[in-house]
């Protein structure tokens, strides 16, 4: 059966912690993992370029980084993303500047920053978050990742609406519900006399033409062992229920939901961003599995029709998407909508709920409660951030990736690296990219919608410690000059003026 061939796990965390130690290797002992992310975050700056060249988008399940910057795109994954004109990111900060406040360069054990002083911040953000730019409605929180401590927050538990910003509770809802190492399963079943084959959906979006023929080989080769060439064809889409379209309707940024498609229904060659859709995903995806069946030698007949597989079927091939982890990255760092939903589905179903925009929607809250994170006033409508009637605080917000940050929750890790990094990949690769002071010390999802943006993840601030920040806002009416506003309250955090 067609399972993906398993590869040396590639974790450019560890990868990069060996760097810094053989470099400087007065902080083996003296590292810990928390300020070490603080400091990969700058330092990953500088290795970007060696990236490119190293490695593929998405491989072994680990997220593709900074090399986004070097092949600059159009537009990005979710709605009304747009990184613009990619310019060159500003030289990146030296190594020395940041480990010498940790203390690390001289041997010593690692000293822990003071943490922001509240009113010094507040006079630093109090006239950034009023700037007119960010419409009629302004929330924002900072958090100390070590402390947990709230360092700065306006209208902190206010619901808002989050737009794509709400994958961060879909990824850590789906995170706590199944873990990193999950993976979505395409199945074939065949009846009893092998007469009767079904393509099964498990919600995989990422399942792709490769994948579909080596699924078809596999079967064909079980069919041809039983002494069968000629079968009827079904697929099978019961993994989900309720409505496919999303309430926003037919939109390039999304693809009808169901638990069979390849390629994110794409009509186009693309691999994220807005793009042509199919109408009718699982049928496309079932017709292009039953071609590739007729050439392994295998005999469809009329071709594909939907059905559900039968009880008493079993299974003659198999593929499993990427792990979770690498699903969340990607769903994060090009806000792609359609597997943040898959995700979401992924959690409902894990909960025993119905795989709908509903059942996901209180899978997470679920979750997401679990946490112990505020959720007064909060509505999860949908996974990808596009229903408007989603609703979340900058509290949870900023707490969510405050947990993913928290040595207690190791499984959550995959958010924080998924987060775009500013100047350099993903919706953020075309933003910071001059001599901001935050390019590479932010990681930050977005969030646009008309009259709606917002901007949530953590922060490099002077000293190595790593902040949890949220800024959300709405009634705006100038989608650049309100991205600027938001980038100016992050730059604030990583440049130390407070």
């Amino acid at each position: 059966m067609a399972e993906p061939v398993k590869r040396p796990s590639f974790n450019p965390l560890s990868a990069l912690k060996g760097r810094i130690l053989t470099d400087h290797p007065s902080l083996r002992n003296g590292l810990s993992d928390r300020q070490f992310t603080a400091v990969s975050a700058v330092l990953g700056l500088a290795l970007a370029a060696g990236a490119v060249l190293a490695a593929g988008p998405w491989d072994s399940g680990q997220r593709k980084a900074e090399q986004d910057w070097a092949a600059a795109r159009t537009r990005t994954g979710g709605a009304h993303h747009d990184p613009g004109t990619l310019a060159a990111p500003a030289p990146a900060p030296s190594a020395p500047a940041v480990l010498a406040p940790l203390g690390a360069a001289s041997g010593d054990a690692p000293r822990t920053a003071d943490a922001p002083a509240t009113a010094p911040l507040r006079a630093t953000l109090d006239p950034l978050l009023r700037n007119p730019a960010l419409g009629t409605r302004r929330s924002a929180v900072v958090i100390d990742t070590a402390t947990g401590e709230r360092l700065y927050g306006v209208a902190a538990d206010t619901p808002m609406t989050p737009a794509s910003t709400i994958k961060i509770a879909t990824t850590v809802a789906a995170l706590t519900a199944l873990g990193p190492d999950d993976r979505i399963p395409t199945t074939v079943r065949a009846s009893k006399d092998l007469r009767t084959v079904t393509l099964v959906g498990g919600g995989d979006p990422t399942l792709d033409r490769a994948a579909l023929r080596t699924l078809a080989a596999d079967t064909a080769r079980a069919l041809k062992d039983g002494g069968v060439r000629s079968v009827r064809l079904r697929y099978d889409t019961s993994a989900y229920s309720g409505p496919a379209l999303h309430p926003i309707g037919p939109n390039e940024n999304i693809a009808p939901l169901s638990a069979l498609m390849i390629d994110e229904g794409r009509l186009d060659k693309s691999s994220g961003g807005p793009a042509p859709r199919s109408e009718d995903p699982a049928g496309d995806a079932a017709d292009t599995f039953g071609k590739l069946l007729e050439q392994a030698g295998v005999d469809t007949g009329e071709g594909a029709a939907p059905g559900r597989a039968a009880a008493t079927s079993a299974p003659v091939a198999r593929h499993l998407s990427p792990p979770l982890s690498a699903l969340v990255e990607r769903a994060l760092t090009n806000s792609d909508n359609d597997i943040a939903e898959a995700l979401a589905r992924r959690t409902a179903h894990a909960a025993g709920r119905p795989a709908d925009f509903r059942g996901g929607g209180q899978a997470v809250t679920a979750q997401l409660k679990k946490l112990g994170l505020p959720l007064k006033g909060v509505t999860v409508a949908d996974g990808s951030g596009l229903d408007r009637k989603d609703k979340v605080t900058a509290a949870l917000l900023a707490g969510l990736l405050a947990r993913a940050a928290d040595p207690g929750h190791p499984e959550l890790r995959p958010v924080l690296t998924g987060l775009p990094v500013a100047g350099f990949s993903g919706t953020l690769s075309g933003r910071y990219t001059t001599a901001s002071g935050g390019t590479g010390l932010i990681r930050a999802k977005t969030g646009t919608l008309t009259g709606v943006n917002t901007l949530s993840g953590t922060v490099v601030a002077p000293g190595g410690r790593l902040l949890a920040f949220a800024f959300l806002a709405s009634g705006t009416t100038a989608p650049a000059e309100a991205q600027s506003a938001l980038d100016s309250l992050a730059t604030a955090l990583a440049s130390g003026h407070r």
